[in-house]
């Protein structure tokens, strides 16, 4: 009997509601640690993850058996209900609504890995608005700016 055999690369992006600044550098690794159990108890790859304080990148290899909404929602009610149960922020921290997905080949990891270990750097030259359209553009994604993001 045949098998499938499929490994789909996508590099995810999201925000913190409102785009708020809630990813604290004290406790981001321990949150990156949670978010990379989420994705291997689901028996997906994690690749890379790094962000900013309001927003995340992920790159993972997708089986075919896994949906990337299912999966997408498992790491936003995982990880939120991790950061409200640790009481890091004051009040209740959410996701926003939505995400960018972003489909690579295997030739291509390489630089999109490096890409998101680099936020830090990235980001002194480019807003996460400026680099989520640009994003979106060059992968040909209609979208309407105004709704890009839910602003405070």
């Amino acid at each position: 009997m045949a098998d499938t055999y499929a490994q789909i690369y996508v590099h995810i992006v999201f925000a913190v509601k409102g785009k708020e600044n809630s990813i604290s550098p004290r406790w981001k690794i321990e949150l990156y640690q949670n978010i990379a159990g989420i994705i291997v108890d689901g028996k997906q790859k994690l690749i890379a993850i790094n962000g900013m304080p309001d927003h995340l990148h992920i790159l993972v290899g997708l089986q075919p058996n896994k949906a990337l909404s299912d999966l997408i929602t498992e790491i936003k009610t995982g990880s939120t209900n991790f950061i409200n149960g640790k009481n890091w922020v004051t009040g209740k921290f959410e996701w926003q609504a939505g995400y960018g997905a972003f489909s690579y080949s295997p030739w291509q990891l390489d630089t999109i890995e490096a890409y998101i270990k680099n936020q830090d750097m990235h980001h002194h030259k480019q807003t996460f608005r400026e680099e989520y359209q640009q994003l979106l553009q060059s992968f040909n994604v209609d979208y309407k700016s105004e709704f890009i993001f839910e602003d405070l």
